[in-house]
């Protein structure tokens, strides 16, 4: 009789335990010190680049496009973008070409690919693809998405279209180079 009802309560225990539900563990990259911008990865990334095709700039960003974009940008890349601004305001280099993507002139349209398709819901940092369009010009870049706080912020982008940027291969390396 007692293995008959142990045998009961094994199946009503593992139905029980299938009820619950599991949060994710969600891992970040440090505290958040600005604001967010709600959404997941490739929304966060999508409505930084609408931001960035509704307001092209050239070179680095002034200090009031800097306070635009802080909401998207991880602390660190925040942070190379203001220590290059105030090094050198405005240098002749940095003044000719789209820092945000491989083309120089930048792009007029960008679409994220979706972030559903990363396997890795836990991640902490997430590539994604950028279809990017200029007139008759279409190339691919890939913004790097990190999990800061409770937000989703562009950490870098990396310029991987057949026609590299002149200044490297990331936004990272180029602000690097740049010192």
């Amino acid at each position: 009789m007692r293995t008959h009802a142990f045998a009961l309560l094994i199946p009503a225990a593992l139905l029980l335990s299938a009820c619950t539900t599991v949060e994710p563990v969600i891992k970040d990259n440090g505290p958040r010190t600005a604001a967010c911008i709600d959404g997941g990865p490739d929304s966060v990334a999508q409505q930084f680049y609408d931001l960035r095709v509704s307001q092209p700039t050239q070179g680095l960003p002034d200090s009031t496009q800097l306070a635009k974009y802080r909401p998207y940008l991880s602390d660190r890349l925040y942070q190379k973008l203001l220590s290059a601004s105030s090094q050198n305001p405005k240098p002749a280099a940095w003044t000719s070409g789209d820092l945000f993507s491989s083309l120089a002139q930048g792009p007029t349209s960008a679409d994220v690919a979706s972030a559903s398709t990363i396997p890795n819901r836990d991640a902490r940092n997430i590539p994604l693809r950028v279809d990017l369009s200029r007139d008759d010009k279409k190339w691919h870049d890939e913004v790097l998405m990190i999990h800061e706080g409770t937000c989703w912020v562009v950490d870098d982008v990396r310029y991987v279209s057949d026609v590299p940027h002149v200044n490297g291969g990331s936004l990272t390396q180029l602000l690097e180079a740049k010192k």
